[in-house]
């Protein structure tokens, strides 16, 4: 069994509502051990779209790190994600930042999340459920981290 951290957001329709099932539906991938509170975020790298909403799931789980991408790409298809451009807009979005200590580096699959240290909606929410992020949380700028707000 292991332990992924598991990144949830959405800016589409009812953004809010569709983080909340997609945190619900993720126990169909395993036990969910922790989920941090909701926060509004700025988006990052295509800036020209609303604000996400974001959370993060510490989730145990008997799939391997390839397997639990599957699982959530279908759950994404499922609450109603439909392809878009790189960091377009999105009714829900799923990615695994960290798979217990493992590294992957494959051309669809990176553990840890590739930009995983570069983003306070990804570190401030996984901080909060897996205090071994807090130095990296404190160690993004400033300004990195006034795009990221409780609900």
């Amino acid at each position: 069994m292991g332990c992924a951290a598991v990144g949830v957001g959405s800016n589409l329709g009812e953004a809010e509502a569709s983080v909340r099932a997609a945190i619900e539906a993720l126990s169909a991938a395993g036990r969910i051990v922790r989920v941090s509170r909701l926060y509004k975020t700025r988006a990052w790298g295509f800036t020209r779209q609303p604000d996400f909403i974001n959370a993060v799931v510490l989730l145990e789980t008997d799939l391997a790190p390839r397997a639990l991408m599957t699982a959530l790409q279908h759950l994404e298809r499922r609450l109603g994600r439909r392809p878009n451009f790189r960091w377009g807009p999105r009714t829900i979005d799923l990615d695994i930042l960290t798979y217990d200590d493992a590294r992957v580096d494959e051309r669809d699959l990176q553990i840890p999340h590739p930009q995983l240290y570069e983003r306070a909606f990804a570190l401030v929410p996984l901080a909060e459920v897996d205090p071994r992020f807090a130095a990296a949380r404190d160690a993004l700028p400033e300004r990195e981290l006034y795009g990221v707000s409780p609900l």
